[in-house]
């Protein structure tokens, strides 16, 4: 009798002692996180917010701003459609992340589904054309008579060869069978 009544002293005890390791660690952990940032803080590191409360954006130290590609835009439809880029071109930093919109409007009373495939002018330049988003990486349905908006987000490696200064984006949007 004397045995189970220390036994369960011994629990209990080990028991509290058990819940107050599981609090002091979620304390623990709580802690972490304004630690954390005083610790960025006082480094000036992983930080987007400066000391006079202006947000500051990172830079990208991969933009090449010592010259400029001018992107021309092109879109051709074989199909129930009509299709073109919103703007004709812009010009680029090579490694300026921009985006651009393609339109597409499905002009039948039918549900249609298309793939855009692209091509690029001069051939050499398409190795340095590099595409983050794009409607062209997947098929599109469109309703009767719907319209899209559809983005492409592009950068130019800073590898270009410095002579080409003007690339054509084209693509040709074609009708996809079993629709």
């Amino acid at each position: 009798m004397a045995e189970n009544s220390f036994l369960r002293r011994l629990n209990r005890a080990t028991m509290g002692k058990l819940i107050v390791i599981a609090v002091v660690m979620f304390g623990f952990g709580y802690a972490l996180i304004p630690a954390y940032k005083a610790v960025c803080e006082a480094l000036g590191i992983n930080t987007l917010t400066q000391k006079d409360g202006t947000v500051a954006m990172p830079t990208n130290t991969q933009v090449d701003t010592s010259r400029t590609i001018t992107v021309e835009f092109d879109g051709n439809a074989q199909g129930p459609w009509r299709f073109r880029p919103v703007k004709s071109s812009v010009e680029v930093h090579p490694g300026e992340l921009t985006t651009i919109v393609y339109e597409v409007v499905n002009t039948q009373g039918r549900q249609v589904s298309a793939q855009a495939i692209p091509s690029y002018a001069p051939k050499q330049a398409m190795q340095h054309f590099k595409k983050v988003e794009c409607f062209c990486f997947k098929q599109q349905t469109l309703k009767p008579h719907e319209a899209k908006q559809m983005p492409v987000m592009f950068y130019i490696d800073p590898a270009l060869p410095r002579d080409i200064k003007t690339i054509t984006l084209s693509y040709t949007f074609f009708e996809v069978a079993g629709t």
